[in-house]
């Protein structure tokens, strides 16, 4: 197993990840445009359940973001500084990756910035918790 990644470091990304998605698509911030932008409502969203799946998946991918990330940050000489650039740098290439598809897609540039938003800032605050719980 790799010696350099702190397992609990891991988990803390990972559910802050998951928590800042929390906000990010709350009604506190970005929730109705979101819906707009993807044609959705209360009640449909009601309607098609598998709110256990998707909060379920989401906690998933959000554990194999953490992990990659930590491997991807090295050893434990790791600076909280670096931590935070290594998030945003991969941040730039989801953020490049499904700006690509939704050009393709011909999606909103609103909907782009939204879940562009949610990257940019998830990914550099997990990179900064893996830097400094080494």
């Amino acid at each position: 197993m790799a010696p350099h990644v702190h397992w609990v470091a891991v988990l803390a990304a990972a559910v802050s990840m998951f928590l800042i998605g929390g906000i990010w698509y709350s009604p506190l911030l970005f929730a109705k445009p979101w819906m707009a932008e993807n044609g959705f409502t209360d009640a449909e969203l009601r309607a098609r359940g598998g709110t256990g799946r998707i909060f379920g998946g989401a906690f998933a991918l959000a554990l194999v973001s953490a992990t990659n990330l930590a491997f991807f940050l090295g050893g434990p000489d790791t600076t909280i500084g670096w931590g935070a650039c290594a998030g945003a740098l991969t941040a730039a290439w989801i953020v490049a990756a499904i700006g690509t598809l939704y050009l393709f897609e011909r999606r909103s540039f609103k909907l782009f910035a939204i879940n562009a938003g949610y990257n940019l800032v998830a990914f550099p605050i997990m990179g900064l918790i893996l830097a400094a719980w080494r």
